[in-house]
């Protein structure tokens, strides 16, 4: 699969310490339901479109544009297989992170939930 193509503003901000813009940046590849169920989906290993695709319960095309994003932030590797295109986490550092998440989250849902800011973001308010 073709690796995707990285901006050259992006590859260059990418050589200094990280802006509040960009970490919050890197956070918001993380920001949508189903790009974490994808992610959440392949911590148990590599996993083609199609079963993506079924485990999810959504329409190709919007998990595909999900995993395009997620390849092209870092989050996951594309490896074509004959007709198939396996994903995998390539990263250590997102299954820690994704993991630290839940463990954050038993201890502080309510909270988080309870957040206006968040719902606002969310569309919830």
């Amino acid at each position: 699969m073709k690796a995707a193509r990285i901006p050259a503003r992006a590859a260059r901000t990418a050589r200094t310490a990280p802006t509040g813009e960009q970490l919050a940046s890197f956070f918001q590849g993380l920001a949508d339901p189903i790009r974490v169920e994808i992610l959440e989906l392949l911590l148990g290993g590599p996993m083609t479109t199609g079963e993506i695709v079924r485990r999810v319960g959504r329409a190709q095309a919007t998990v595909s544009s999900h995993l395009t994003c997620l390849r092209f932030c870092g989050y996951v590797e594309a490896r074509r297989e004959g007709r198939n295109v396996r994903y995998e986490i390539i990263d250590p550092r997102v299954r820690t992170l994704l993991r630290i998440g839940q463990r954050y989250l038993r201890e502080n849902a309510e909270r988080i939930m309870a957040c206006r800011v968040i719902a606002t973001e969310r569309g919830g308010e």
